[in-house]
């Protein structure tokens, strides 16, 4: 109830979604090299993150209500431009110290296959008009994490100006993997007698689920998953209209690829990708949140 009034363009800037991986090929040489990180984590994983945030409040939570206004989003997207999606594929380098093989390296071949993609989406309905949606997914990332990065937008006069403080904006943080956590960043006056003027200085409040929830039994991601089919429960499953949805951005994006004939950069294992997916959100005032 607190959000909701703030969760629509008006409110809000950007809208960062990131899904970091350290492992490479791990076993899944032919499917990943077919598939790519696009087919491999955004159509699917990525996008249902990016429905959940964007979704309108369902009238129920049940299988229906909930899937009706996931679809919603996804059939609002936007189609992606050239020069909106930056690939990448890692080359040798080193993660937490061990060095690590080039993509090409584990494969045993030359390959074009991305794996890594960053992509500036646009959900195009009344909440979300003009907000960015920066999606960045690799693998051989320097730590593993999936995350949501809700940016405010800046106050629109602060009164704390001719004080010399600088106001910064509020930032929601959702962390999903490793651990489960929210983070909220708000300003704060540094305690003191301001006789140099006021200090303002962002300050964290943090929800860790472990801790709030210490006596809860943690599950495994598929334990909830099978229940839920056993027991008919379809609420957290993708629906058809869904996933065609999913594809027919998915591929539209590839087309383009193909079109402009775009082969993936190079960027060095343990890195955060390529600096072309750097430019692609700074072009923008935008810095990926790491």
């Amino acid at each position: 109830l607190m959000f909701e009034p703030l969760w629509n363009a008006a409110h809000i800037d950007h809208v960062q979604i990131t899904v970091a991986e350290t492992v490479g090929l791990e076993g899944r040489v032919a499917f990943y090299d077919d598939a790519g990180a696009i087919r491999d984590m955004v159509q699917n994983h990525m996008l249902q993150l990016l429905a959940l945030v964007a979704m309108e409040p369902p009238a129920h939570f049940d299988a229906t209500a909930v899937r009706d206004e996931k679809v919603k989003v996804l059939r609002a997207l936007r189609a992606v431009e050239a020069g909106e999606t930056v690939t990448g594929q890692y080359r040798a380098g080193a993660i937490n110290g061990a060095a690590v093989p080039g993509y090409d390296d584990e494969l045993g071949k030359e390959s074009d296959t991305e794996t890594f993609v960053a992509i500036k989406a646009h959900v195009d309905n009344w909440r979300w008009k003009g907000v960015p949606f920066y999606l960045r997914t690799g693998k051989r990332m320097p730590r593993r994490v999936t995350e949501i990065v809700i940016q405010f937008r800046s106050v629109p006069h602060s009164i704390f100006a001719g004080k010399g403080a600088t106001m910064q904006p509020n930032q929601l943080v959702i962390g999903i993997q490793p651990e489960e956590n929210i983070t909220l960043s708000l300003m704060a006056k540094v305690p003191g007698l301001d006789r140099e003027g006021i200090r303002l200085r962002q300050v964290p409040l943090n929800i860790a689920m472990q801790d709030a929830f210490s006596g809860a039994v943690r599950r495994i991601a598929y334990e909830r998953l099978l229940l839920d089919l056993i027991e008919g429960d379809q609420t957290l499953f993708v629906r058809r209209d869904e996933v065609e949805a999913q594809w027919d951005w998915i591929d539209a994006i590839r087309a383009g690829w193909e079109a402009e004939g775009l082969t993936p950069k190079t960027y060095t294992a343990g890195s955060w990708g390529p600096s072309a997916a750097i430019a692609l959100a700074e072009r923008d005032g935008v810095t990926w949140h790491e």
